[in-house]
C-alpha cells in the first residue's frame, strides 16, 4: 500500500488552512517525489534543488553548532519557498505568495510535516 493519497491529503490540508499557499511537495531527502500539490512547477525538478538546499542547509546548522536541519525559508521578489523536516529521510516543500502570512506557514507547516513524517516513516519498504 502506498502512502501517496495520505500525503497528498495532508497537502491538500495544509493548503486550505494557509491562505496563499501555492502549493507543497513532499521529497526524500534525496530528491525523489513522494507527492505533491503544485501548479505550474515541476515537482522532479523542485524535489531535486529542495534536496540541495537541504545539503546546504544542513551544513550550515551543524558548522555553526545550531543541531540538526529542521526547516529553512527562502523569501525571493515574488514569493517564499519553506522547506521543513519530514521525519528521519523526507521534506516538505511549501511554495506561497508574498501575501502568505509567514507565521501561520510555519505553524501549519510544522505540524503537517510532523504528521507526514510519522506516514513515511512507519510506512512499509516497498
Amino acid at each position: 500500500m502506498t502512502i501517496e493519497p495520505r500525503v497528498r491529503e495532508e497537502l491538500h490540508t495544509l493548503r486550505d488552512q494557509v491562505r496563499h499557499l501555492q502549493g507543497g511537495m513532499v521529497a526524500s531527502t534525496d530528491g525523489m517525489v513522494i507527492a505533491h500539490d503544485l501548479r505550474n512547477i515541476e515537482p522532479d525538478g523542485l524535489a531535486a534543488l529542495t534536496a540541495a538546499a537541504i545539503g546546504v542547509a544542513k551544513r550550515l546548522s551543524e558548522a555553526t553548532g545550531q543541531g540538526a536541519f529542521e526547516e529553512t525559508l527562502t523569501r525571493g521578489a515574488t514569493g517564499y519557498i519553506a522547506v521543513y523536516a519530514a521525519g528521519a529521510g523526507a521534506v516538505l516543500t511549501a511554495v506561497a505568495s508574498p501575501e502568505t502570512n509567514v507565521g501561520r506557514l510555519h505553524l501549519q507547516a510544522r505540524q503537517t510535516a510532523a504528521r507526514i513524517g510519522t506516514l513515511v516513516d512507519t510506512a512499509p519498504e516497498a
